[in-house]
């Protein structure tokens, strides 16, 4: 079997991400189910972005051609770190949680859409076979080790 390339080990994350919004913004009310699953999306988006800025977007920026959209995508980072924090702050009791969780879940669904039709595709040009294996591998270091750190 051939090792998993980065944009594989990148889709598992995002095929997580979505599982985990979609139930998150079924919920209602301040339930422990909602905690929990608050917690489980904010812990994997932590951990995917730090590790995809670092093995994806960091060495797509040494490319001329990767700049904009490496800019770009971590500029979408940041906007959801602020989503989560705005939904860390409020009550998951009040009526205002829900519609903030959906924006987050819009903000991270648009992300993950411009990265698998357009990121990658662009990405796929610029990085050899042996590049997109490699980043893949410390991908998934990076990945498991800030899951951990969160655990």
């Amino acid at each position: 079997m051939s090792q998993q390339n980065i944009f594989e080990a990148l889709r598992e994350s995002h095929e997580l991400q979505r599982n985990l919004y979609r139930r998150l913004t079924e919920t209602s009310g301040d339930t422990p189910e909602r905690q929990e699953l608050f917690l489980q999306l904010k812990t994997e988006l932590a951990a995917h972005e730090l590790a995809e800025d670092r093995n994806f977007y960091a060495p797509l920026m040494q490319l001329d051609a990767g700049m904009d959209l490496s800019r770009h995508a971590i500029s979408e980072h940041h906007q959801i770190d602020e989503l989560v924090e705005s939904l860390e702050k409020a009550d998951p009791a009040t009526p205002a949680w829900l519609p903030l969780a959906k924006k987050l879940a819009e903000k991270v669904e648009h992300h993950l859409k411009e990265e698998e039709h357009r990121f990658f595709q662009m990405a796929g040009k610029l990085l050899t076979e042996k590049q997109k294996t490699s980043l893949a591998g410390d991908y998934l270091t990076d990945y498991d080790e800030a899951k951990a750190a969160t655990a």
